[in-house]
């Protein structure tokens, strides 16, 4: 070791330790707190994500999406007379389209077609179950 230009010398001086620490102090200048962030990551809470989670590794994906019609049938609110001709409707998409208008459909109209069918499902069924 050579102790004549005080790199190396076994009695560490002040200045040796603040070439110690010149790497830190370099990171603490581009380092922030992590509470000086002002950032909002929420998009929303959602109360039922784990719920979901656990259905999803348990349920395929067309149980999901009956699961999902469901609910979106129950909340839907239509008199018997504009669920009927809207079933109607849906008849004629089928016959047009092959398949039955879907409760998850982009169109507007094909969802609405879709409600209709589905309010009366669940009218007949909650008929027959009373």
């Amino acid at each position: 070791m050579n102790e004549g230009d005080g790199k190396y010398g076994k009695n560490f001086g002040d200045s040796d330790a603040a070439k110690n620490t010149a790497l830190i102090d370099g990171v603490r200048q581009f380092a922030l707190s992590v509470t000086e962030l002002d950032m909002d990551l929420i998009d929303r809470i959602n109360p039922f994500g784990e719920a979901y989670a656990i259905l999803a590794k348990s349920m395929s994906e067309e149980r999901l999406k009956q699961v999902a019609a469901v609910i979106a049938a129950k909340r839907i609110n239509l008199s018997v007379e504009e669920a009927r001709d809207l079933a109607k409707r849906a008849l004629r998409f089928k016959q047009e389209k092959g398949r039955l208008p879907s409760l998850t459909a982009v169109d507007p109209w094909e969802k609405r077609m879709a409600e209709g069918v589905a309010f009366l499902q669940r009218r007949v069924k909650e008929e027959n179950d009373a």
